[in-house]
């Protein structure tokens, strides 16, 4: 990759508040550390508070080495309770009105969408219409050319999307990221008849005319479709801690594999190693063993 050309997560940073603590966390943020952790020059793009959180979250990123974009705003930083069952699954309550919410389109920001490679955004920081037209406005002023990846990690949370937001962000993707929960969700929403959940991601990936649709089932693999190709790798057994950020690593794994020319299935392998290991460890956001970084 040349040295100048990034890879962008853009939308939520905030503290998740777990039983044993609060981590750091945020879908784009998870993406933008582990490419960062694969070698790759990532940067996180969100908002923080005016506040002692915001500058906790902020000296957080630097510890680990992520570079960020996170402009202080007069919100306060954001925040996620973050309960976990007995088979390590997440439930969030995920607090309104908060920095992440308020992002706002500076000339700095337009200058790193322009020499921004490949971008994961999700639907939950486009809650809020000043969010979502940064987004918008940065995925705009991205390069035009085949190799730009504009990566859709739809990430459905508590009613934080309608389907008008949802199309939207597939009409400017050209992957998408989705699992078998949401997939569901989405064949509500538009509709779609009752077939098999392969046969709606066909449907996704020509519709939309995607390069990419990755799907997720948690336990039961993973699967990777091109408009000529399906790929399935079953999901590793592992003892897992707990899955918060799993689905980033596997994201940022995926696209830093396809950035450094491995194939999409070798990609979609190095992306199932990576996210089973994120499952061995509590948090968003542990340091991945040399094994799975060269």
């Amino acid at each position: 990759m040349n040295d100048n050309r990034v890879v962008v997560g853009i939308g939520e940073a905030l503290w998740d508040v777990l039983p044993d603590g609060k981590k750091i966390g945020g879908a784009p943020a998870n993406f933008a550390y582990h490419v960062s952790q694969l070698g790759l020059p990532g940067i996180a793009v969100s908002a923080i508070g005016h506040d002692r959180l915001g500058e906790e979250l902020k000296g957080q990123f630097d510890k680990r080495g992520l570079t960020t974009q996170l402009p202080a705003v007069d919100y306060p930083t954001g925040t996620v309770l973050v309960e976990v069952d007995e088979l390590g699954i997440p439930s969030y309550d995920i607090k309104e009105n908060v920095a992440w919410d308020n992002i706002p389109f500076t000339p700095e920001l337009e200058q790193l969408a322009a020499r921004t490679r490949a971008v994961s955004f999700g639907s939950l920081a486009q809650r809020n219409v000043v969010s979502r037209d940064t987004i918008h406005k940065f995925l705009d002023a991205m390069p035009s050319d085949n190799d730009t990846l504009k990566i859709f990690d739809i990430n459905l949370r508590q009613g934080f999307y309608t389907p008008e937001l949802i199309e939207e962000s597939l009409e400017r993707c050209n992957i998408l990221k989705i699992n078998d929960e949401e997939l569901v969700l989405i064949s509500r929403l538009f509709g779609y008849p009752g077939i098999d959940l392969m046969d709606k991601c066909r449907l996704l990936l020509e519709k939309y005319n995607l390069r990419i649709l990755i799907l997720t089932c948690g336990v039961n693999g993973s699967y990777v479709f091109t408009p000529g190709s399906m790929s399935f790798i079953e999901t590793p057994k592992v003892e897992v801690a707990d899955t918060v950020g799993a689905g980033d690593s596997f994201t940022a794994a995926f696209t830093a594999a396809l950035l450094r020319g491995l194939s999409v299935a070798e990609a979609h392998r190095r992306a199932v190693d990576v996210s089973a290991y994120v499952c061995t460890q509590h948090g968003a956001m542990p340091v991945l063993p040399e094994s799975l970084t060269q």
